[in-house]
């Protein structure tokens, strides 16, 4: 029964319920890895085939994706306790998404990190006007799989090449895949700066990640 009300409370992208339905699970001392995978996880994949549907819309998926960031970070400590005894849930990969340096535009940022989470990865959002040194402390800390920039702005498209540059001059390039977006990016753009791939759609994104991480 619990499994299914954090399910339900992820599709309906209900925080409050969810944040209630946490506590149950540390209170009632809950396999916090079950009730991710089980629960949480089972509606976030719900979330995503109901709007591949055309049966929910994209806030919908956006408020089901907070929703899971907030019970993830109740659950975190219990997660961490859980993956220190060797209990670890099923996760696609890690990715750090962010816009670059200078652009404050995060419609498309937005729509493909909720997207990613729908599809099983853990995303790291560091949000607009990003660093490059930002994207590589925090991939760096979590251990990630993908770095992923957005650029909206032909101003700021150099910033995803200050990147990539970055990760060489660090040797960190064997590292981490890096794929780029953003309105006025191409594929011959990511290829020109040596990036690992590129979308146009959060469906594209999806895919390419798959594709990386296999």
């Amino acid at each position: 029964m619990l499994l299914a009300e954090l399910k339900e409370a992820v599709v309906n992208g209900d925080m409050d319920e969810v944040e209630v339905l946490c506590n149950r699970v540390l209170e009632e001392k809950f396999n916090p890895v079950e009730a991710v995978q089980n629960g949480l996880i089972k509606g976030i994949e719900e979330l995503g085939k109901l709007w591949t549907e055309g049966e929910m819309f994209l806030p919908d998926v956006m408020m089901g994706a907070d929703t899971l960031k907030l019970a993830l970070d109740i659950l975190g400590p219990e997660l961490a306790k859980a993956e220190a005894e060797g209990i670890k849930r099923d996760v696609k990969g890690k990715i750090v998404i962010g816009t670059v340096k200078g652009d404050i535009h995060d419609i498309g940022k937005n729509i493909v990190s909720a997207m990613m989470t729908a599809a099983g990865y853990d995303v790291y959002d560091l949000g607009i006007n990003q660093d490059i040194a930002a994207f590589t402390e925090k991939a760096e800390e979590v251990e990630a799989d993908i770095i992923a920039l957005s650029a909206l702005l032909t101003t700021t498209m150099p910033e995803q090449k200050r990147l990539v540059d970055h990760l060489k001059e660090q040797g960190l390039r064997g590292k981490y895949k890096v794929i780029i977006g953003g309105g006025p990016t191409t594929n011959d753009w990511a290829n020109e700066i040596g990036a690992d791939g590129w979308s146009e759609t959060a469906g594209g994104a999806i895919a390419l990640c798959d594709q990386l991480t296999a």
